[in-house]
């Protein structure tokens, strides 16, 4: 199985000069936790549910700060026609529950977004649901 038989679909990023308060609504109206953010045409990091609420909570910041102010700049990524063993191996070396997916090298286009949710969402062998569970432990 393939990264592109799980990800979700999700070709677009939030601007990066976007507020706090304003990723926090795209979020909720998109029903995400975790959107990338972008400047141009470009990836410039991305945030989470968990950014905002401790992250922000933690370091004082206002609602109207900007989001890259608290932003992961590292995005990780796959691609999507990587396998699925891969990627879970990959989440559990990062220690992440959601990865970037680009096209491919050359171009790396932003075409989605894989995560543990996705590939369990789809697991129907008892070897992938193990690595999941793998990718997962540093959650507990």
């Amino acid at each position: 199985m393939q990264v592109k038989e799980v990800m979700t679909k999700h070709p677009q990023y939030l601007d990066a000069d976007l507020t706090i308060r304003e990723v926090a609504n795209a979020m909720r109206e998109n029903g995400t936790g975790f959107e990338p953010l972008g400047d141009g045409s470009q990836v410039t990091g991305v945030i989470t549910d968990r950014d905002i609420t401790v992250r922000a909570v933690a370091e004082g910041k206002s609602l109207d700060d900007k989001a890259s102010s608290i932003a992961t700049g590292k995005a990780l990524y796959t691609f999507e026609n990587e396998s699925i063993d891969d990627v879970l191996q990959n989440m559990a070396n990062e220690e992440v529950q959601r990865l970037l997916v680009l096209n491919d090298a050359e171009n790396k286009d932003l075409v989605g977004i894989v995560t543990l949710g996705d590939i369990a969402d789809h697991c129907n062998e008892d070897a992938l649901a193990k690595k999941v569970v793998n990718a997962a432990r540093h959650y507990h």
